[in-house]
């Protein structure tokens, strides 16, 4: 059985997907091979949000398929989603393990080495490097070197790259190491979601 934590990394984006798209656009993006889906919405509608992320979790296990929240532990233990994602404002891992048991726990690291020590010794389950490339979603992203990509091999826990990423090249993030490549306008602002998908999945 293969890592459910490798291939294309497909991140939800509120203002690319209304919400009569979302599920839908999820769907075709899972059918063209993305193996984790991450929810992101930073409203404050907290029905609504969670709402959406149980009808994502639905469709993800339908599938198979790993599915994380993005910044909300509270709200990826409320719905039993498999895991959560934490950036730098979000909260310690310490708390988010407390919470969510066994489930899974992805840190950002930017562009910075020591986070990507401190997260493995704090138990995370995967890092992420980024930005890599110039991002729409996130302009002003500090940038990361695919160096950082080869030199984490050594903390032995999957890896992903963010920012800017296209199928032309992702080709060399993953040769550097990258276990999952996370994309969010590359996907979900295609018109083409399922073709989109596919193109970044050939890569694995």
């Amino acid at each position: 059985m293969s890592s459910p934590l490798h291939g294309l990394y497909a991140i939800t984006d509120s203002t690319l997907l209304d919400d009569k798209q979302l599920l839908t656009a999820v769907e075709h993006a899972i059918a063209g091979g993305a193996r984790i889906i991450q929810y992101r919405d930073k409203s404050s509608d907290q029905a609504r949000r969670q709402q959406q992320a149980s009808d994502l979790l639905r469709l993800c296990q339908q599938h198979g398929i790993t599915f994380i929240i993005n910044d909300d532990v509270d709200l990826a233990a409320a719905i039993g989603a498999d895991g959560v994602h934490l950036g730098r404002e979000d909260g310690d891992i310490a708390q988010a393990r407390r919470q969510l048991g066994n489930g899974i726990i992805g840190v950002s690291c930017y562009n910075e080495w020591p986070l990507a020590e401190a997260a493995a010794t704090a138990g995370a389950d995967y890092i992420a490097f980024g930005a890599f490339f110039p991002s729409a979603t996130k302009p002003n992203a500090m940038r990361a070197t695919p160096d950082l990509l080869q030199r984490s091999r050594d903390l032995g826990l999957p890896i992903v790259a963010i920012g800017g990423i296209t199928p032309e090249n992702g080709r060399e993030l993953v040769n550097a190491g990258a276990d999952m490549l996370a994309v969010v306008q590359g996907v979900f602002g295609q018109p083409d979601i399922h073709a989109a998908a596919c193109r970044y999945a050939a890569l694995f």
